[in-house]
C-alpha cells in the first residue's frame, strides 16, 4: 500500500483545499494519472499516482484543508487492471470459437475509461455541462483536451451555427462556465456559498496591503491617438508575420520599464529599516480567471522587445484562465499593471500587490473633448491611475512616474530610444 501525501506547495504555501477526487476508490489508475486536485491560493496543484494501481482508500474528503506531508488516500500497487485484458486476450489465442464471444466487448472498455489526456478542468466542465469529452478534440500540448476545448464543443452543440463566428472571440476574455450560485426554485432569498481557499487567501493578501502600507493613489490621462495610430497601422502585418496580436498592454509594459527606470524607487520593495531597489522589472499582469484574481509576471520585461513582450503577455494570460500557472509564474513580482478598462472602469484606485510600493492601473479608452493648441478638439482619453506605498515614495516620485508614462505613450518613437 502507498501512502499519497500533499506534496510541497510552493514558497510560503503551507495548506490547500481538496477541491475534487479525479479518482474513486476502487478506481484503476495508471502511472502518472491525476488523482485528487488541491486548491491553493495561488494555483490548483494535481496529485499524480507515482505507480500503477488501484485506489484503495480516500482519507481526506472534498472540500477538507490539508497541509504539507498530510496524507490524503492509499494506493493498493499493482497492474492487476492491466492483467485483467490480457488474460482475455490469452484466452482468445487459445479456442478459436471462444475467441468470437470476446472479440466484441474489447470496443466497450473504451468507453467506460476516462480519457487520459483531459486536464481536470476541462473535466470539470464536461461533468456540469454533460459534455462526453472523448468527442472533444484536444488543441492543448500532446493533444490535451483543455477547458477552452470543451467550452467550444458545448457552444457549437448548443447552437451550431454562430458558435464558429462567436465562440473563440469571448472564450480569451472571459470562459463561460455553470453559475456558482444557482436562483433557488423555492422562493428562498438568500443563499449561502462557502469561500475558496483561494478568495480566502486574495481576501487576506488585500487586507494587509491596506494594514502594512500607506496606500496614496494620484492620476493622470494619456491622449491615446498617437499609439492607436501605431497600432493600427503595425497590428495586421505584427500578426500576419509574427503571429502576435499586438494589443496596448505591451506598449504600456514597454512605457512603465523606461519610467521605473527613471523613477527605480517605484520598482523597490521594503525589507525591514531597509528599501531593496530592483534593478530588474518582473511585470505583474493582473488576470481575471474564473478562480479568482492571480497576477503572473513576464520575467525581466525591460530587457526584453515589444514583440516578446506580447507574446509572453498572451501565454501567461492563456495560462492563467486554463489553470496552468505555475508557481514560477506567481512569484518574484516587481510591479503590477491592472487593466480595469477591459470592463468598463473609467476611474479606480487599484490595491498594491504587496509587498511591492506600487500599481499602476489602465482605464477604458473612451473619446472627450480636450485642449489642443487653443481649440477644443475630441481625442481618444485614458485616465491612468498609480497607487503608491507613501512610505517610500514620495507625491513627487510618484507624479513624475505617471508623467513620464505618459509622454512616452503620446509619443510612442521615443521608446526605441533608451
Amino acid at each position: 500500500m502507498t501512502a499519497i501525501k500533499v506534496p510541497p506547495l510552493g514558497e510560503s504555501i503551507v495548506e490547500a483545499t481538496v477541491s475534487r477526487w479525479v479518482k474513486k476508490e476502487g478506481d484503476a489508475v495508471a502511472a502518472g494519472d491525476t488523482l485528487v486536485e488541491l486548491e491553493t491560493d495561488k494555483i490548483t496543484v494535481e496529485v499524480p499516482a507515482l505507480s500503477a494501481g488501484v485506489l484503495a482508500k480516500q482519507v481526506v474528503p472534498e472540500g477538507a484543508v490539508v497541509k504539507v506531508d498530510e496524507l490524503l488516500g492509499e494506493l493498493q500497487e499493482g497492474d492487476g487492471a492491466v492483467a485483467a485484458p490480457k488474460a482475455e486476450k490469452t484466452a482468445e489465442s487459445k479456442p478459436s470459437a471462444q475467441a468470437k464471444a470476446p472479440a466484441p466487448e474489447e470496443p466497450a472498455a473504451p468507453k467506460t475509461s476516462t480519457p487520459t489526456k483531459v486536464s481536470p478542468a476541462a473535466q470539470r466542465t464536461a461533468d456540469a455541462q454533460g459534455i462526453d469529452v472523448a468527442s472533444v478534440k484536444g488543441t492543448g500540448r500532446g493533444g490535451v483536451v483543455s477547458k477552452p476545448d470543451v467550452i467550444e464543443q458545448g457552444t457549437a452543440s448548443a447552437a451550431p451555427p454562430p458558435a464558429p463566428a462567436t465562440a473563440p472571440a469571448p472564450t480569451p476574455a472571459r470562459p463561460p462556465e455553470p453559475p456558482r450560485v444557482v436562483a433557488p426554485m423555492d422562493g428562498t432569498r438568500e443563499t449561502r456559498e462557502k469561500m475558496t481557499t483561494r478568495r480566502k487567501r486574495i481576501a487576506e493578501n488585500l487586507l494587509q496591503s491596506h494594514h502594512s502600507t500607506a496606500h496614496l493613489t494620484t492620476f493622470n490621462e494619456i491622449d491615446m491617438s498617437a499609439v492607436s495610430a501605431v497600432r493600427e497601422r503595425l497590428k495586421e502585418r505584427v500578426e500576419k508575420e509574427h503571429g502576435v496580436k499586438l494589443s496596448f498592454m505591451p506598449f504600456f509594459v514597454k512605457a512603465s520599464c523606461m519610467a521605473l527606470k527613471a523613477f527605480p524607487v517605484v520598482n523597490s520593495q521594503i525589507d525591514g529599516d531597509s528599501i531593496v531597489y530592483k534593478h530588474y522589472v518582473n511585470m505583474g499582469i493582473a488576470v481575471a480567471s474564473e478562480a479568482g484574481l492571480v497576477v503572473p509576471n513576464v520575467k525581466d520585461a525591460d530587457r526584453k522587445g515589444m514583440l516578446e513582450i506580447s507574446r509572453d503577455i498572451a501565454d501567461v494570460a492563456k495560462r492563467a484562465r486554463d489553470g496552468k500557472l505555475t508557481m514560477e509564474d506567481l512569484t518574484g513580482g516587481t510591479f503590477t499593471i491592472t487593466n480595469g478598462g477591459v470592463f468598463g472602469s473609467l476611474v479606480s484606485t487599484p490595491i498594491i500587490n504587496f509587498p511591492q510600493v506600487a500599481i499602476l492601473g489602465l482605464h477604458k479608452t473612451q473619446d472627450r473633448p480636450v485642449a489642443i493648441n487653443g481649440k477644443v478638439e475630441i481625442r481618444p482619453m485614458m485616465y491612468v491611475a498609480l497607487t503608491y506605498d507613501h512610505r517610500v515614495i514620495d507625491g513627487q516620485q510618484a507624479v513624475l512616474f505617471l508623467v513620464k508614462l505618459k509622454e512616452l505613450m503620446e509619443d510612442p518613437a521615443s521608446m526605441l530610444v533608451d
